[in-house]
């Protein structure tokens, strides 16, 4: 009960929100959200996009499982690596992270 009474109190004080001030807050959380997290993300599949679509026949990449291989082939959405001698595996393209510098497998 004394509680409920309380409450009461405090709303018939005559202090109510500006709705002004709730949608400018919305706002610029809404910016704040973009501008930290949509646009950055947005930014890296664009770039991910490019590097899968440049992908060709003889690049070294490092999968985004931390194998490194060789492309011999490309089959639509698929890249055949070959990772060791006579030893081919097929990947999505997706999981393609990062086209490596030429003789880099040689080199490790």
């Amino acid at each position: 009960m004394f509680f409920i009474s309380s409450a009461y109190a405090q709303s018939a004080s005559g202090q109510e929100a500006n709705p002004m001030i709730t949608l400018v807050m919305f706002g610029g959380l809404f910016l704040f959200m973009y501008f930290l997290i949509i646009r950055p993300q947005r930014k890296r599949q664009k770039e991910h996009a490019n590097l899968v679509g440049a992908l060709n026949k003889g690049d070294e990449v490092v999968m985004t499982s931390g194998m490194l291989g060789k492309i011999t082939k490309l089959e639509g959405e698929y890249v055949v690596l070959e990772v060791s001698n006579n030893l081919e595996l097929k990947f999505q393209k997706a999981a393609v992270h990062a086209v490596l510098p030429k003789g880099t497998i040689k080199a490790i």
